[in-house]
């Protein structure tokens, strides 16, 4: 065991020690260096929506109940028409082992043709389950029509579902969907934006939050790296830069354009509220004016009771159940507390937290607060 001396000699060490961690805290910088890759992306290089209609075979008695759902007999028998069977007329196949299904996926920047991209597989009719099954090929479209990608294989079901013969069902997650990791193979490219946008020797570098600090720092650090005539703030959203014609050096320097770091502006107060959810989300600059905020609950409690009257003997009166119905109204103990002026984010939780207030209670005094004017930030209701 140690001395006395020695002990506090080592508390007195480990507290100087705590202190310059606190004051290291307290002076480091509210926002780190960001590379420009990570703040903007060049104008026009974005990825493309594709969307088709398919079949999905092989399930285990999961699949669409064709009686309700007569588009999926009818691209069944179409399906088969191309393959050389004919079904007679006026049969309508009763399969439980096919589904109907729409195909979703993103045509990334750059893709050529051969290149594989994921698909989202997902019912459209009231198949219960489409796990174990394989999608047979179905094109995939963009928004003009045109055929870009070809999609199948087997899919990838996360969801679990059970049902049994009286009815009961079971279901864990979403059964009625899945993926196919490399689903589809790419059969047209698109227009390259970069060459397009860049065959004058400019580019857009559009930011993903825009703010007038944030973009007069990229410019600076453009031309810090490049020259004066490097970079220029067109808005706070978009800069414009100057670039080589030439492809191949075009390429290069994008490279070390995308790697350039600056210190991005910090964000406007604002207060995200979702009320559907209960999640309240403070940025790091609110401030909260001078307030006394008062907030209770009320419960309300309705009892159902019921009262049999039953008649004396040989009276020919007949029993009567009666209803009584208790309502009551209780308080509970609300407090107040002080915001002071200039209140920051770490007071504002703290203020909250020690009167115990649910979400739903941070949602009203932020909407009261806001309306008293003493809320200095955006609030935003999702």
């Amino acid at each position: 065991m140690l001395p006395n001396a020695a002990r506090a000699r080592s508390v007195h060490t480990s507290l100087l020690a705590l202190l310059a961690l606190l004051a290291a805290l307290a002076t480091a910088p509210a926002s780190a260096v960001e590379r420009i890759k990570d703040l903007a992306q060049i104008e026009g290089v974005r990825g493309n929506p594709l969307i088709g209609y398919g079949l999905v075979v092989g399930l285990d008695g999961t699949g669409d109940r064709t009686s309700q759902s007569p588009f999926t007999t009818q691209s069944l028998k179409n399906l088969l028409d191309e393959l050389g069977v004919t079904v007679p007329p006026g049969i309508n196949p009763q399969v439980k082992n096919v589904a109907a299904v729409a195909i979703h996926a993103e045509l990334p920047p750059f893709a050529r043709p051969g290149q594989a991209i994921d698909v989202t597989v997902s019912s459209i009719s009231n198949a219960v389950s489409l796990r174990g099954g394989a999608l047979l090929m179905a094109p995939l479209k963009g928004a003009d029509g045109q055929v870009y990608a070809i999609a199948q294989g087997n899919l990838v079901v996360g969801g679990f579902g059970a049902e049994g013969s009286d009815g009961s069902r079971v279901s864990v997650n979403i059964p009625s969907s899945g993926r196919i990791p490399n689903g589809a193979i790419v059969e047209r490219a698109i227009p390259d934006a970069l060459a397009q946008s860049g065959a004058g020797g400019t580019l857009m570098l559009n930011l993903h939050q825009p703010d007038f600090t944030t973009a007069s720092r990229m410019v600076d650090a453009l031309t810090k790296a490049f020259g004066e005539a490097a970079a220029t703030a067109l808005d706070a959203g978009t800069v414009q830069v100057q670039t080589p014609t030439d492809a191949g050096a075009r390429v290069a320097f994008l490279a070390r354009v995308e790697n350039l770091t600056l210190d991005p502006g910090q964000i406007a107060a604002k207060v995200v509220v979702n009320a559907r959810t209960g999640t309240v989300v403070i940025g790091s600059n609110v401030q909260v004016m001078p307030a006394a905020v008062a907030h209770g609950s009320l419960t309300v409690t309705i009892t159902e009771s019921a009262n049999v009257s039953q008649p004396a003997p040989f009276s020919q009166g007949e029993t009567v159940v009666t209803p009584e119905s208790t309502v009551e109204a209780t308080v509970d103990g609300s407090r107040m507390f002080l915001f002071r002026g200039g209140t920051s984010l770490d007071q504002i939780v703290r203020a909250v937290n020690e009167v115990g207030a649910a979400p739903g209670d941070v949602i009203a005094i932020l909407e009261a607060l806001k309306q008293a004017g003493a809320l200095r930030a955006e609030l935003e209701i999702i």
